[in-house]
């Protein structure tokens, strides 16, 4: 039964980690368009909207893809080292920035409902990643 466990979950990360690696080998405005048509559908958006909200989602998902470009190609020059104290709250006040820049502009392109919605699934997204985030960390210290 433990062995059975064991290789189910072990199946399981690694099915994962092929839906990863899946997305990060799309384009931009491929991964823009995904997240658009599952926005549509979970807050009903017009065409309209969705207009708006591609073109978000178009930025981010370019920024997230040079953001890993460069520290791919930092890794593999072999200059990857971990940031200073300095490095990281830049890294922090940016990411907080642009997430603040998001929400205003969400907010001007959802109604009221929408938005509420939205916020919710932003939050429980949010937990679930800081979740992951204790369980990785703790499952290093054990080791």
């Amino acid at each position: 039964m433990v062995v059975l466990a064991i290789c189910t979950i072990q199946i399981a990360a690694a099915q994962q980690n092929d839906k990863r690696k899946a997305m990060a080998n799309l384009e931009p405005d491929e991964i823009a368009t995904l997240k658009t048509k599952k926005m549509a559908l979970h807050l009903d958006l017009t065409d309209a909207q969705q207009k708006e909200v591609y073109k978000i989602n178009l930025e981010n998902a370019k920024m997230r893809k040079t953001h890993r470009a460069e520290r791919n190609a930092r890794k593999e020059s072999g200059e990857a080292t971990k940031p200073t104290k300095e490095e990281r709250l830049a890294m922090a006040n940016q990411k907080l920035d642009r997430q603040i820049e998001v929400k205003a502009k969400m907010k001007t392109i959802l109604d009221d409902e929408q938005y509420a919605k939205w916020e919710k699934a932003m939050s429980k997204r949010a937990s679930k990643t800081k979740e992951k985030g204790k369980k990785k960390k703790h499952a290093k210290s054990k080791a």
